[in-house]
């Protein structure tokens, strides 16, 4: 009995599991409808109304009269509302979240540090706001918790203090000159550990902050009481007995950039201190902490340097908003170029197959020149964002030498090195011979150039050690003497007349580069010789324009992708033949 049920179920046996696919399939698809239809509930569906019970707002009504107190004292925690001494300033009737000249009300007053806060003591601002009428004191018979509200900021913040510079005269020399420029260096947030490795622990020197605005936030918004959003929740200061939430008091400090503080110490002994009192709007409010948090953000990972957020927003304060406009869309228009010049670069050299009419050897020095500008980059601790653009940098300029020339391992003593070989298309003509004698020139120029200025930096300047003065000499001749590199790819086209071997796109990007460059020497303020280097740009980049239109375009010469003129007649040539002789062909069948 048993084979015909195996018989009779393996002839079944098709249909059932026909059968169990299409049931599968049927279960996979509703549960795809009804995932699909709770997340369509979720975000497409008209949210339900939150009960009011379950939303607090604001305690305060726009236009409601408030006065202020604002006290100085050196305790964290204030409760001695009674003190004439401490308080400083006191203003009536300032109407809330009004944009009026009532509103906005400033101070101006001198203040006399005592002996603990001229020695690294703490001072805070205590500003309390109530409704016109009633007292911030909650000793006060007649206090209402619900009318009075405050916030404490300190006056004084602490960074750590300026050390000298490490850098010493390397030859053991110095003058009364010279130690007067001696600079200082400070200590930024993100080295503290390093310079307490090294140097012990870090000395933190108090500051005075000259400024204080005090800014009422106008928000009027319902919030639920699960549901506030999280930048907006630290700053929420709800009433315990009601739910609601008091008027935000922000310590406007977005402006206060750090070269306005003023240290503390024995010998002052007046301080100045402008106040201010007015509303903000809840948009720009949030705007301020999100750019601070931004700007945080980049410091811990370090893609912003310590001070480089001051000078962002010294651009926005002393800077013409026409001009700021202009720089912008500059600014745009050169990250642009520079990404179309190394897009073409990179095309250029891996289709190259002909090192006819290019000069090698200013590849080679090219990647020289990248590395030293890396290695002092790494010296001096910069941003690891430029660190890796320059590293990426040296990376291609190795990948050209590759390109240019032929790289061997030579394994015959105990240490392997690198050997460059030319390639049969740069020896076989002229290119070399025309490229060994620029070379040979330019060779004694630079020579004289990086000793004579070697030389006067290492008389006349301080410098960490040997290997920094070696480093800050070549990168300081890279930067004035670069467009140097430049001239035996000149000579050579002088020399084969002709200038079809050239990346033409390439060259035209950078020269726009050089054009917007120029814009910014006008208009940025830099130093003398990097205006001029910018200027010497446009010199060499103009005798490349001349000799484009001088020399004609020879059909003979191999362009960067190996082929010539001569060839693109050929191929047409042979390709209208064979055109011809399969149309010969077809009217014969």
């Amino acid at each position: 009995m048993a084979p015909p049920a195996a018989a009779v179920e393996g002839g079944q046996a098709p249909q059932g599991r026909q059968q169990q696919q299409q049931g599968g399939f049927g279960l996979t698809g509703i549960i795809r409808m009804v995932v699909f239809w709770y997340f369509a509930s979720k975000f497409f569906s008209p949210k339900k109304p939150t009960e009011p019970s379950a939303l607090i707002s604001n305690l305060f009504h726009k236009a409601q009269p408030l006065d202020m107190w604002l006290y100085l004292s050196e305790r964290e925690k204030f409760n001695d509302f009674g003190s004439e001494s401490s308080l400083v300033w006191h203003e009536t009737n300032i109407p809330y979240a009004v944009w009026s000249p009532e509103s906005t009300r400033t101070l101006t007053l001198k203040y006399h540090p005592s002996e603990s806060l001229k020695h690294n003591g703490s001072l805070y601002a205590h500003v309390f706001f109530a409704h016109s009428g009633f007292s911030p004191d909650p000793n006060d018979p007649e206090y209402q918790p619900q009318a009075a509200f405050g916030r404490t900021h300190p006056v004084v913040t602490y960074l750590p203090k300026s050390k000298a510079d490490k850098k010493k005269s390397l030859l053991g020399t110095s003058s009364d000159s010279s130690e007067a420029q001696v600079s200082s260096k400070v200590v930024d947030e993100t080295e503290d550990d390093d310079d307490s490795k090294d140097d012990g622990p870090v000395e933190w020197v108090s500051y005075w902050k000259p400024n204080i605005t005090i800014n009422l936030v106008a928000d009027f918004t319902q919030y639920p009481k699960t549901g506030i959003a999280p930048n907006i929740a630290p700053s929420l200061n709800i009433d315990p007995f009601t739910g609601n939430y008091y008027p935000i008091v922000f310590f406007n400090e977005f402006w206060l950039l750090r070269d306005k503080l003023i240290p503390l110490n024995e010998t002052v002994t007046e301080l100045s201190l402008n106040l201010e009192v007015g509303p903000i709007s809840m948009t720009k409010w949030q705007l301020f902490m999100q750019i601070d948090q931004s700007f945080q953000i980049h410091r811990n990972y370090g893609s912003m340097l310590e001070g480089e957020a001051d000078e962002l927003k010294r651009v926005f304060l002393e800077g013409n908003p026409y001009l700021l406009g202009i720089t912008m869309v500059v600014s745009l228009l050169h990250s642009v170029f520079d990404f179309l010049a190394f897009k073409n670069d990179i095309q250029f050299w891996n289709k190259n197959k002909s090192m006819e009419g290019l000069s090698a050897k200013t590849v080679v020095v090219s990647f020289i020149c990248q590395l030293i500008i890396f290695l002092y980059l790494l010296d001096n601790d910069t941003s690891w964002m430029i660190l890796a653009s320059s590293g990426i940098g040296c990376v291609i300029e190795f990948w050209k030498i590759g390109k240019a020339m032929r790289i061997e391992i030579d394994r015959s003593g105990r240490i392997p090195m690198l050997k460059l070989r030319d390639r049969e298309s740069y020896v076989r003509n002229k290119t070399k011979e025309y490229d060994d004698i620029a070379m040979k020139y330019l060779f004694y120029v630079l020579f004289l150039l990086v000793a004579g200025f070697s030389v006067y930096s290492l008389m006349y300047e301080r410098h960490k050690s040997w290997y920094s003065w070696i480093l800050s000499s070549l990168t300081s001749c890279v930067y004035m003497f670069g467009f140097i590199m430049m001239c035996p790819q000149l000579f050579i086209n002088y020399k084969l007349k002709s200038v079809a071997h050239l990346p033409w796109r390439q060259m035209t990007y950078k020269f726009l580069n050089t054009i917007i460059d120029d814009l910014f020497a006008f208009v940025i303020k830099m130093p003398t010789l990097h205006r001029l280097s910018v200027f010497r740009d446009d010199l060499i980049f103009l005798i490349y324009l001349y000799q484009r239109w001088i020399y004609p375009v020879d059909k003979k010469r191999v362009n960067e992708f190996g082929f010539g003129g001569e060839d693109d007649q050929v191929v047409d040539s042979a390709s209208a033949v064979t055109d011809a002789a399969n149309e010969e062909e077809k009217k014969t069948n």
